[in-house]
């Protein structure tokens, strides 16, 4: 019996000692593959970026004409999103005899703007530019003041008006560099934001009348 427990050890030391190279063998083996891969990783990554970025604008527009119509949308997407912002606040804060009635009318309007940005915004990007999406450079190319504090009914309804009409003016400004390189999609976009301010300017001044 002792004989046969001391014949067996060896055997089982140089299982385990196989096992144990056979281990090594394969961690060494998928850490080579690893690190192999990652650098074949990064480099598709980097050709795949190098051909989205590599393909210029070609639109029958030159760059500098392109830059000039999409600074003037920037502004247009500045004046847009803060009039936004500034409706949508009297929404919230109007009060008074006519809460029931501003407060509709201000949230058809802020809606309104909220997909008017997107439009301006995707134009901007087609064109080839980026287009601002931060308060810091909203700020800059607004033409449209901030208010402070919490105005009564009325001032909110002569603010607005003074708001949409800063916009027609500023969608006003572009058209000259779009029909100048018969821009369409751009003239039309202006065409559309302008008959829209314009008439909301014109229903805000009405309950302004006696």
């Amino acid at each position: 019996m002792a004989g046969k427990s001391t014949k067996k050890k060896p055997a089982q030391k140089e299982t385990q000692a196989e096992s144990k190279l056979e281990h090594q063998s394969e961690k060494q083996s998928n850490k080579s593959t690893s690190k192999n891969s990652v650098p074949a990783a990064k480099a598709a990554t980097k050709a795949s970026h190098d051909v989205s970025t590599a393909i210029p604008v070609n639109i029958g527009i030159d760059d500098a004409e392109r830059g000039a119509i999409a600074q003037g949308l920037s502004n247009l997407l500045a004046d847009t999103y803060t009039l936004y912002l500034k409706t949508h606040n009297f929404h919230w804060n109007v009060t008074g005899p006519m809460f029931q009635t501003l407060h509709l009318m201000f949230e058809t309007q802020y809606n309104e703007l909220a997909l008017a940005v997107d439009l301006i915004a995707e134009r901007i990007r087609a064109l080839g530019y980026p287009a601002p999406g931060t308060y810091a450079e909203y700020a800059k190319l607004s033409s449209i003041p901030e208010t402070a504090g919490v105005p009564k009914a009325k001032e909110m309804i002569k603010l607005l008006v003074e708001g949409q009409e800063s916009v027609v003016r500023t969608a006003r400004s572009i058209f000259p560099a779009a029909e100048k390189v018969n821009d369409e999609p751009t003239a039309d976009l202006l065409t559309q934001r302008m008959q829209l301010h314009e008439k909301n300017a014109w229903m805000l001044r009405s309950l302004l009348e006696d």
